[in-house]
């Protein structure tokens, strides 16, 4: 699939709204996970993964060089913000949830040297001794309920209980939740605004659109 990314890349609402999908993406596939045991696109928790692990991009499209892959993000954030009635609730409290404990690593020093620190080892089990992804999965989550989960209230995640007490299960909600913090970071360092959500929330509608658009435009026709 091949999109005029350059010529979306010249909206300057572009990246933010890239960052803010990926953070609306870990949240639906949270609701997923816990609902029905599994994330309906197995790339859709791909990309989410890879964003964690990828610490020094130099731009978003690096990150997300196929966008695609974030399909439903982009709807999700969509039905969130947009003029459709037929919102989310369980996603917009998971979002709200990951952006409340971002705010709090940003100012937890200690938090985020120890962030800084785990990461940096999950990188290198991934890439350099290629450990087995459940592994990696596993390194997140601990990741998660260690060093992000305390700075604020647990977020309670709703669903099937015998989704929920599955470890592996445990492991990628927790590993999706941290990508969601990630993602939340990226987003701030776009210089994205909680305000933005009431002032400008036409302008991240029409982006989000035109993103969508041009992945229907460019799809690939089933044979």
């Amino acid at each position: 699939m091949v999109i005029d990314i350059a010529r979306l890349q010249r909206d300057p609402w572009f990246e933010r709204v890239v960052a803010l999908a990926a953070l609306t993406q870990a949240a639906a596939a949270v609701k997923q996970v816990a609902r029905f045991g599994s994330v309906r696109d197995p790339l859709a928790t791909r990309v989410l993964i890879d964003s964690v692990l990828n610490q020094n991009p130099t731009t978003v499209v690096e990150m997300y060089p196929d966008l695609s892959h974030l399909r439903l993000g982009l709807e999700s954030l969509l039905q969130q913000i947009g003029a459709t009635k037929d919102k989310d609730v369980e996603v917009t409290r998971y979002v709200v949830g990951i952006l409340a404990l971002e705010r709090r690593l940003q100012r937890n020093a200690k938090a985020l040297d120890q962030l800084g620190q785990r990461l940096q080892q999950l990188h290198r089990q991934r890439h350099e001794f290629q450990f087995a992804d459940d592994t990696v999965l596993a390194g997140m989550g601990s990741t998660y309920s260690d060093v992000i989960s305390p700075l604020g209230q647990p977020l309670k995640i709703n669903g099937k209980q015998e989704f929920l007490n599955q470890p592996s299960n445990q492991h990628l909600i927790r590993a999706l939740l941290l990508a969601g913090v990630r993602n939340a970071v990226l987003w701030r360092q776009l210089d994205g605004k909680r305000r933005q959500f009431i002032f400008s929330r036409q302008r991240m509608v029409r982006v989000a659109q035109q993103i969508l658009r041009e992945l229907r435009e460019h799809s690939e026709p089933l044979s």
